[in-house]
């Protein structure tokens, strides 16, 4: 597969895939949230192709700020920027790789090589979505100009996002604990919106969601995955006793103000797909 117009499709349909399985907690096609519903999940999906279409061309940073931006016309609240900023790089990557079994030494390189002017980009595109949560943080605040490398910016945040910390650490989550997962789902009979949710559920039990700690507190976080943990152990989708947790667990995730969302594992879920869709492709 070429670099562009087929992996801005297979973005696209990563997006697309992952808000249509029924994760707990999350915007899909039974449930919306007061500022986002459904389809504006599925206007975002399609707002990032024409950047991701110039994946060959583009920086990182500048992926990342247009896909950004194309998303802001079409949508009014943040949908999808923690699903670009994971996707860009993993796009890249692909772009670069000399074959696809090299994606993850050519995802070191592009990390590696990204610099002020892609932190630029995305300090642009995170203050154009404004994600909920953030707040102030003495260096390398995200309301001032960067001074630093994207990657080193990354490293300084990934304590308190997991996001962050993918880029830090070479997207660990995602290739040892979500693509796995997914591809386990499959293998076990899933179809593939089932898989996503087997995914979703390993990596929440694994790492407590950033946007919970920051919304609630890193405790509150912890407890959500330990309920993950409980619902795996149950099975989760697999079986009948672990279904039925897995719709009680859904419902205690939805409270009145969305604290519980865990919209961060939703983002590396995302990102899982889209390299299980680029395997295949």
């Amino acid at each position: 597969m070429s670099a562009g117009r087929d992996i801005a499709r297979l973005a696209q349909m990563a997006c697309i895939l992952e808000v249509c399985a029924p994760k707990p907690g999350n915007v899909n096609r039974m449930h919306d949230f007061p500022d986002s519903s459904f389809e504006d999940f599925l206007l975002s999906a399609v707002a990032i192709g024409p950047a991701f279409e110039r994946v060959a061309q583009c920086s990182v940073g500048n992926i990342i700020r247009r896909a950004t931006e194309d998303t802001c016309r079409l949508v009014r609240s943040n949908t999808n920027l923690g699903m670009i900023l994971l996707l860009a790089p993993l796009a890249k990557a692909y772009a670069n790789a000399a074959a696809p079994a090299d994606i993850r030494q050519s995802l070191d390189v592009v990390l590696g090589s990204l610099d002020v002017e892609d932190a630029r980009q995305a300090y642009a595109a995170i203050r154009l979505a404004r994600p909920g949560g953030l707040g102030r943080v003495p260096e390398a605040d995200i309301a001032d100009e960067p001074s630093i490398t994207l990657l080193q910016a990354m490293v300084l945040a990934k304590d308190r996002d997991s996001i962050a910390r993918e880029y830090a650490e070479g997207f660990r989550t995602t290739l040892e604990i979500g693509l796995p997962a997914l591809n386990e789902g499959l293998s076990r009979g899933a179809d593939f919106r089932g898989a996503i949710v087997h995914a979703y559920l390993h990596i929440l039990s694994r790492v407590p969601d950033t946007l919970i700690a920051r919304k609630r507190d890193a405790q509150t976080a912890r407890r959500i995955s330990l309920r993950a943990a409980e619902v795996l152990r149950l099975d989760g989708i697999f079986a009948p006793q672990g279904r039925v947790a897995l719709e009680e667990f859904d419902h205690e995730l939805r409270d009145p103000g969305h604290t519980l969302n865990p919209g961060t594992t939703a983002d590396l879920t995302t990102a899982s797909v889209f390299l299980a869709l680029l395997a295949r492709s």
